[in-house]
């Protein structure tokens, strides 16, 4: 009797191991492809490994593209400023009109909105799966840093919520306007310019509609 339960002890805790051990493999796999897909300006394949809190995030944000005025636009955060006067200054006023939230952010990693940087430089140190949620140290430049992905699983996929990492986009982008000696616009200004060769205009502040 005791070494039946001592058996079924170690293969209950073997076959958690080896679960945990499927479930990080999977979620390395969605990583690779989605920085894979990132990487090769290839949209439709990335949108497949973002989670529904993304894909909110860029619905909501593509109504602010539509709508929102320079004033509006003015008070935004440093991220959602970005995008919003990215899209305006990159997609004309028929494709913002024709974007959903998921197109809208096939778009931005087609155009190169979502810079490759984004994913570059990194790669996934330990991942702790938890039923359906899963996070990964976040490693850059094969050094760890305090920052960790987080992933869903979503209609059986492991999937990325990048929000969660904008904190880490706010902090390196306020530094780099600091450093730059440009106020928050001129920057992003600059930026836009540098992205396709044209010069903003005015009308980038305007809503779309």
């Amino acid at each position: 009797m005791k070494h039946t339960i001592k058996f079924l002890i170690v293969f209950l805790i073997s076959t958690n191991v080896f679960s945990q051990n499927s479930e990080s493999e999977s979620v390395l796999k969605s990583f690779e492809k989605y920085k894979n897909a990132v990487l090769n300006d290839k949209g439709k394949i990335a949108a497949d490994y973002v989670d529904s809190r993304t894909m909110k995030y860029y619905s909501d944000v593509l109504e602010k593209v539509k709508t929102a005025d320079s004033t509006e636009v003015s008070a935004m955060g440093i991220i959602e400023k970005l995008t919003v006067l990215s899209i305006r200054h990159r997609a004309s006023k028929k494709e913002i009109i024709s974007f959903n939230g998921r197109s809208f952010f096939e778009y931005a990693i087609t155009s190169g909105i979502v810079g490759k940087n984004s994913v570059m430089k990194s790669t996934l140190g330990e991942i702790n799966t938890n039923g359906n949620f899963a996070t990964a140290e976040l490693f850059i430049n094969e050094r760890k840093t305090p920052f960790y992905f987080h992933f869903y699983k979503e209609d059986n996929i492991w999937k990325m919520d990048i929000t969660n990492l904008f904190s880490l986009a706010v902090f390196t982008l306020n530094k780099t306007i600091a450093d730059s000696g440009k106020s928050e616009n001129d920057f992003i200004l600059n930026i836009l310019e540098v992205m396709n060769g044209k010069k903003p205009t005015d009308e980038i502040w305007k809503s779309v509609i």
